[in-house]
């Protein structure tokens, strides 16, 4: 990648140069290769330039609030964060500080929650045994007097800053609220079932006047697609969920049978071997994200939709295009955020209908 290909150093305010920002970084994470990513120095290079995109995004954005251009300003940062996201997305543990790096992004929403005009409003609700519930709230830019909401719901693994760092810059044009929440570090959450927590934050948004009680989804990642998929279960008021389907929990269901039965080396059965459909199913729009987002294989997705389909019911699949290589592997998050949030505006607005199966 040769870093003065790329649009930093100038925004416009007005969203063109974040997409042309997102576009880019989609096409670069679209072109990488194996061969190039087992390379430690190409991974090096690729981290370095994207952190340098960051930076000058960063430093854009302090001019643009020092002369009063606060959306100019707020564009910057969407655009910093996301070029922190690609370097965080490419670099495995070794090739950058990770603290370092959480930092810099926390200092990017920190300056976001302070700006003006969208800015992202810090709130708390009480939750069970009065522990104070910590969420970010991100109003949409709407002409209606109420929008619809998304519960977004972090987990340990993907945490709150990462998975802001990725939605903010992907929905800034789109026609609905986010409310931000990191269900794993509940104050609560050893003591209730993390689906009666999450109740409080529906009653909270339900309270809200600038919420379409009538249109409140809920989006899980890592774990949380496990507590979005028992939120959307026992909470008639979800419309749309982006979840695991219920699927995570009855595997767990079925390796503790078999480990109590002293049947967890019985794989010969295929029977056995096939993984259960949840005894329930949510009534609700159900999209499941194949990959680590929901930590859910692509054929146990394909069942749990060939049930859906068979009692009349709506649910929808995404497989990611990933690059698997010794390291891990990487995902063009981008592509899937754009997907995500393009389903949701389906479910909740009037945007086009998607096909059953969807491959990036």
């Amino acid at each position: 990648m040769e870093g003065d290909h790329w649009p930093h150093g100038s925004c416009d305010g007005a969203g063109s140069s974040l997409a042309r920002l997102r576009r880019r970084a989609s096409e670069f994470l679209e072109s990488m290769s194996v061969a190039e990513l087992v390379r430690e120095t190409h991974r090096q290079l690729w981290v370095a330039d994207w952190l340098r995109i960051a930076d000058e995004y960063r430093t854009f954005a302090e001019t643009a609030r020092d002369d009063d251009s606060v959306r100019t300003a707020q564009e910057a940062e969407l655009c910093s964060l996301t070029a922190f996201e690609v370097a965080r997305c490419v670099s495995c543990p070794d090739d950058l500080p990770r603290t370092d790096l959480a930092d810099k992004v926390a200092m990017c929403l920190k300056d976001l929650e302070s700006g003006v005009g969208q800015a992202i409003e810090r709130v708390q609700i009480d939750g069970f045994d009065q522990d104070a519930l910590t969420g970010f709230f991100l109003p949409a830019l709407r002409r209606a007097p109420s929008a619809p909401v998304v519960i977004c719901i972090g987990d340990d693994d993907i945490t709150l800053g990462s998975m802001m760092s990725r939605l903010l810059p992907a929905s800034p044009c789109r026609n609905m609220s986010l409310l931000l929440i990191d269900a794993s570090h509940s104050p609560v959450r050893r003591r209730f079932k993390p689906e009666h927590v999450l109740q409080g934050w529906l009653d909270y948004l339900e309270a809200r006047p600038d919420v379409d009680p009538q249109r409140i989804a809920v989006y899980g990642e890592g774990t949380g697609a496990s507590h979005a998929s028992r939120l959307a279960l026992s909470d008639r008021r979800i419309a749309a969920a982006v979840c695991d389907g219920g699927l995570l929990t009855s595997v767990m269901r079925r390796e503790s049978v078999r480990w109590m039965t002293g049947l967890s080396h019985a794989v010969n059965d295929e029977a056995s071997i096939r993984s259960p459909l949840p005894p329930r199913r949510m009534a609700c729009p159900v999209l499941t994200v194949v990959g680590s987002r929901s930590m859910v294989r692509e054929q146990d997705a394909i069942e749990l939709q060939a049930g859906y389909r068979q009692a009349g019911a709506d649910c929808s699949i995404v497989v990611p295009n990933r690059i698997p290589y010794p390291e891990g592997e990487v995902e063009n998050f981008i592509t899937v955020d754009d997907f995500i949030f393009e389903w949701l505006d389906s479910k909740l607005g009037a945007a086009r209908q998607l096909g059953p199966v969807t491959y990036l």
